[in-house]
């Protein structure tokens, strides 16, 4: 175990996706095993992710920075640094956070690592199925080969 700096992160523990959104993955690079902790920093007018539930994994959230808006459950709902909320596992509880603020939104995000879980995307009728080391992606019973789970993406 070694002393890690969140400003002084290598590149293999940083995620970048469309849209400027950066996920520190501060639990990886510490060591973690059996929970992930990340944080999201999400520029205004983006998402964290796309809307999705999950059976097994349990996560907590902490707005750190920023302001936006928590679309969870079918609700939404505005938010600002220092709101807090945990989801159980298998609630069936969609989520995602949307920067509808001016300044970056900056989400400590901490969670179950899973072998297995299922992800449901209810805006587009997709299932993620992870098992056994593998992720495959189902609409209608169907697999699909180029879906992203992008939420800033094409």
């Amino acid at each position: 175990m070694q002393l890690q700096n969140v400003n002084h992160l290598g590149e293999e523990f940083v995620l970048r996706s469309a849209g400027e959104l950066r996920t520190l993955l501060l639990g990886a690079a510490g060591g973690g095993r059996r929970l992930y902790v990340n944080v999201d920093r999400v520029p205004p007018g983006r998402w964290s992710t796309k809307y999705h539930s999950h059976s097994r994994q349990e996560e907590f959230f902490l707005l750190l920075r920023g302001s936006g808006t928590l679309r969870l459950g079918g609700e939404t709902v505005p938010v600002e640094a220092g709101d807090f909320f945990a989801k159980p596992a298998g609630m069936g509880l969609a989520h995602a956070f949307f920067n509808s603020g001016t300044e970056e939104l900056e989400i400590l995000d901490v969670g179950t690592v899973e072998d297995s879980d299922v992800c449901d995307y209810p805006d587009e009728g997709v299932r993620l199925v992870k098992a056994d080391g593998s992720r495959r992606w189902f609409r209608g019973g169907e697999e699909l080969a180029d879906w992203s789970s992008d939420p800033n993406g094409p």
